[in-house]
């Protein structure tokens, strides 16, 4: 059942009303609490940088790791080696 609810978020001192998903609930409030947490371990790092280039560093921060976890779990080159290794394997036992 996809019943929608509104929270407000806030985030970098700013609210964000939102309708989202029930059951994404818990999974919305976890990623703006470590949105938060980012930004202000970065805030009392750099207390003299602006908020708006301090934010840009965060969003850096998660599209970085988020194209690690891509990369990570890409199984292209491995579904490229089955589909080579089948191929052989067919070939071999036509052959016989």
């Amino acid at each position: 059942m996809n019943d929608k609810i509104k929270i407000n978020l806030q985030i970098a001192d700013a609210n964000y009303p939102l309708q989202i998903n029930m059951e994404e609930e818990e999974l919305v409030r976890e990623a703006a609490k470590q949105v938060n947490m980012r930004l202000n371990t970065y805030r009392s790092h750099y207390k003299n940088l602006e908020l708006e280039k301090i934010i840009a560093m965060v969003a850096y921060e998660f599209s970085l790791e988020n194209q690690k976890l891509k990369q990570r779990n890409d199984t292209e080159p491995y579904s490229k080696k089955i589909d080579e290794l089948t191929d052989l394997l067919e070939e071999y036992f036509r052959k016989e």
